[in-house]
């Protein structure tokens, strides 16, 4: 949820300062961006894992307060809900056999995660959304004790004015319609964030790709079929998010007010594009003020911290989002990409990182762009439509019209995956094993959604009741979790 904060509310002067103070960072930050200061050697990535954790029976565990006192790694740090952990993969690159040192070393730090956890009868498990979580698990101490999660809920319900609204169809025609007077669903939504260092005059290119991109990504990597007992969309983690983090009362979204869990509108020309649009069409929820004066800083020969500007962006959910940052006492850009799911395996994990990685690579470098020959609301459409129908989804693609979301991967995005790998340095069996994960996925019509959907039938068809067979499915999923093997290749229990 981003940096900490000291204030859970704020005065009507606090937030008249904030506003100008994000604009004198944006100010700054457009300097910055002419006098091209984010010069690297070697662009980086970066991954950041959310989970959950279950009892013994499958439930969620609100002890991720004792669970990361067992784990004592840094790496691992609470999340918004209890029953819920992340893991911050060290930045890297992706040439040679980085992604297979990667994956070992997710496999072991969480092998070792869940062994320490395991020890006082609480366990891991990698999805999109738990599907044991029920509106229960939402009563009572539900929140992880910080406080700009306080204050974010706080904000959200402010902003909103009344309780906020849960109305999900599912494609079966299973539905959930209930209000809550908290953000506790939004910690049901736990994914997987691809970072990518990125050039300044690279940054639009690679943004617009990324948005492209989104339909097929989730198409491919489902994950979050199950919500509160009932079957929605093959990744309600995205419906859902933008449901419960909703700032608007419903009459602000009949007018067209833009919501805090964004698409977008509009392809972009310059990352500037996209910090503008957040100063001029968002509220501040934390408007928290700094001592830093940051054209002093920058005037200084230093990097500015343009913590204003960070915090703000902090609390716009883009699906592909734009990150100011500083290591090392040098400015960099990265894309984070936030549209995926966790799981189910690590090795489908960094399956769907190699497929992003490499097809990002191909399409930011086209000599004329796919998005030029696309509108961004079909680009919006595919995107909810991969959400919606998962692997079964039919997408648009420019000059082959609309197919099928396997098809299309198959036959026009996975061979663009294997050249961009190729042009990041990915030694060939690494590529061809990562990638012959998705190209099974496809062939099989199985991800995790997929799977998840089935095995409760199986279990709903020998005469057990939802609750029991998500219980059921969820000890299943579990024990092929840890085995890392790839989901379309898993048996049915």
């Amino acid at each position: 949820m981003g940096r900490e904060i000291a204030a859970r509310t704020y005065t009507r002067e606090q937030r008249q300062r904030y506003r100008e103070k994000v604009q004198r960072c944006l100010d700054v930050f457009e300097q910055m961006l002419t006098a091209h200061s984010f010069e690297f050697d070697e662009p980086m990535i970066g991954m950041e894992i959310e989970l959950n954790l279950v009892d013994t029976e499958h439930r969620p565990a609100m002890d991720n307060v004792e669970v990361l006192k067992a784990i004592a790694d840094p790496e691992y740090q609470t999340e918004l809900g209890r029953f819920n952990i992340e893991f911050n993969v060290p930045p890297g690159g992706l040439a040679g056999d980085s992604l297979a040192r990667q994956e070992q070393s997710l496999r072991a730090s969480m092998n070792e995660a869940e062994r320490r956890s395991a020890e006082r009868g609480t366990h891991i498990i990698m999805t999109g959304i738990l599907p044991t979580v029920t509106m229960e698990t939402f009563q009572g101490a539900w929140m992880s004790d910080n406080v700009r999660y306080a204050a974010i809920n706080d904000a959200v319900l402010a902003a909103r004015g009344e309780d906020i609204s849960i109305d999900i169809e599912g494609a079966t025609g299973e539905t959930l319609t209930c209000y809550v007077d908290s953000v506790a669903p939004e910690s049901a939504c736990t994914s997987m964030q691809l970072h990518l260092q990125v050039r300044p005059e690279e940054f639009a290119d690679h943004w617009n790709a990324a948005q492209v991109l989104a339909g097929p990504q989730l198409a491919l990597a489902a994950n979050s079929p199950f919500l509160m007992g009932r079957r929605l969309w093959a990744e309600t983690r995205i419906v859902l998010f933008a449901q419960a983090t909703d700032t608007r009362p419903i009459e602000y979204a009949n007018q067209g007010v833009r919501p805090r869990v964004w698409f977008g509108e509009r392809w972009v020309t310059s990352i500037f594009d996209l910090f503008e649009e957040n100063a001029r069409w968002f509220p501040a929820l934390l408007p928290e003020l700094d001592d830093e004066d940051p054209q002093q800083v920058l005037d200084a020969g230093g990097a500015p911290a343009l913590g204003e500007m960070r915090l703000h962006n902090g609390t716009i959910y883009r699906w592909n989002r734009p990150i100011y940052d500083i290591a090392g006492g040098q400015p960099h850009l990265r894309l984070e990409n936030r549209v995926l799911p966790a799981g189910p395996t690590v090795v489908d994990t960094l399956a769907n990182a190699a497929f992003y990685y490499g097809t990002l690579r191909m399409l930011a470098s086209e000599d004329r762009p796919v998005w030029t020959r696309m509108a961004f609301a079909t680009a919006h459409a595919n995107f909810l439509e991969g959400s919606r129908q998962g692997i079964d989804a039919d997408l648009f693609w420019p000059g082959v019209g609309e197919m099928p979301a396997s098809e299309l991967i198959l036959r026009h995005l996975l061979p663009l995956a294997h050249q961009g790998l190729d042009a990041w340095g990915v030694d060939p069996a690494i590529r061809d094993r990562l990638l012959g994960v998705v190209e099974g996925r496809c062939k099989t019509g199985v991800n995790g959604a997929e799977w998840q959907s089935d095995a409760v039938q199986r279990f709903e068809a020998a005469g057990m009741s939802r609750s029991e067979a998500l219980q059921r499915m969820v000890g299943a999923y579990a024990e092929r979790m840890h085995a890392n093997l790839p989901v379309h290749t898993w048996d049915l229990p």
